[in-house]
């Protein structure tokens, strides 16, 4: 997929700090609530996902971390600043549209995981 042409374009995006959450309107009148912690543990950065499938690492421990800030990146993606300082990955407007159809499926997969691992969401 290209980085130019993306088929879902944000009209509004919002950071919620106090919750925690991204908020992301659509122009196709979707609306979601993508909490911070999902977009940090699953953020697209090779730090996480590594550069295969299989070297896609589990993030334990991020319960609590929030949005410090967001960045556009060109005009179609942003980029995340987390509390935990981690800022490298970059967020497509498909990639967040996929986060929040996805959302649950994408929450049961992590904690699935952390569970195997005997990993926790929390510090």
């Amino acid at each position: 997929m290209s980085n130019f042409s993306q088929n879902h374009k944000p009209t509004e995006i919002r950071v919620k700090q106090d919750k925690k959450i991204l908020e992301v309107d659509f122009a196709d009148g979707s609306s979601f609530r993508l909490p911070a912690e999902l977009l940090r543990v699953e953020s697209p950065s090779a730090e996480v996902q590594g550069h295969s499938p299989s070297q896609k690492k589990v993030v334990s421990g991020r319960r609590h971390v929030g949005i410090m800030g967001v960045e556009p990146v060109g005009n179609y993606a942003i980029a995340i600043k987390f509390d935990d300082l981690h800022d490298s990955g970059i967020y497509t407007w498909d990639g967040l549209y996929a986060f929040g159809e996805n959302q649950e499926a994408i929450w049961q997969a992590y904690l699935d995981d952390l569970n195997k691992k005997g990993l926790s969401r929390d510090p």
